[in-house]
């Protein structure tokens, strides 16, 4: 989508706009991981990847999926792999390795990462929250706009495509595309002008307090939902009230 007007490189407010009204809030931007829409749970994700590679069998004993978590969750924490996951979603080449770098250390997954990584990033792999899309088509309804800001290393929208909600978002700032992760400011205020909103009317909605909350830097307001681990609603209907 082409900008309304000129990405700002930073925030700046004059003194009759601090002294004015707080003004209404015309644009609702969300996060997408874990915000809207999350991946399928583990298990369904690794009976994904033994089907794929052949390796399914492997899956049949009754501690199988604990004993790959337990691997995951040790590898996750070695220095090594640790490091790669710093700025992981800054490009797609960045996130493969790193998703590569932590998988090459658990048994199941050595020697499959590929097949892996393709489970990861299948339009199906990851599924809306029960009240995602009632929220998206009341704001649309609204006449709200509505843009995702998120760090991620592959092209989401494909994801709302596979859900029939690719026609809720009005625009997409995705760290990938632009090299640049939240909080950085540029990615806040390039989502508003490509919305043609004004950042002090728009509220930016998200599970981390730090990369999501760093929308206020530059203007808008915030809405943070409890970074929880959530697989029925998330809350989002409390978002609505916010614009009332």
């Amino acid at each position: 989508m082409q900008a309304l007007f000129e990405t700002p490189t930073t925030y700046h407010i004059t003194d009759a706009e601090m002294a004015a009204l707080v003004p209404p809030i015309e644009a609702v931007l969300f996060d997408f991981s874990n915000t809207i829409f999350r991946m399928i749970d583990l298990e369904a994700w690794l009976h994904r990847v033994g089907e794929a590679s052949g390796r399914a069998d492997l899956l049949h004993g009754t501690d199988a999926v604990a004993e790959i978590s337990r691997q995951l969750r040790d590898a996750y924490r070695l220095p090594a792999v640790a490091a790669l996951q710093e700025g992981r979603d800054l490009s797609a080449e960045r996130h493969r390795a790193a998703m590569s770098g932590w998988w090459g250390h658990v048994d199941f997954l050595r020697g499959a990462e590929d097949t892996a990584y393709g489970e990861l990033t299948a339009p199906d792999a990851w599924v809306p929250y029960a009240d995602t899309e009632s929220t998206l088509r009341a704001l649309r309804e609204r006449g709200t706009r509505v843009g995702i800001v998120s760090d991620f290393a592959w092209d989401l929208r494909t994801h709302l495509a596979h859900h029939g909600m690719d026609d809720l978002i009005d625009g997409y700032v995705i760290s990938y595309e632009l090299g640049r992760e939240k909080p950085d400011p540029h990615l806040f205020l390039k989502a508003c002008a490509d919305l043609g909103v004004d950042p002090r009317a728009t509220l930016m909605v998200g599970d981390n307090p730090v990369r999501d909350g760093g929308a206020t830097a530059c203007g808008l307001r915030a809405y943070i939902v409890p970074a929880e681990q959530r697989t029925g609603e998330r809350g989002l209907t409390e978002v609505l009230r916010l614009l009332t």
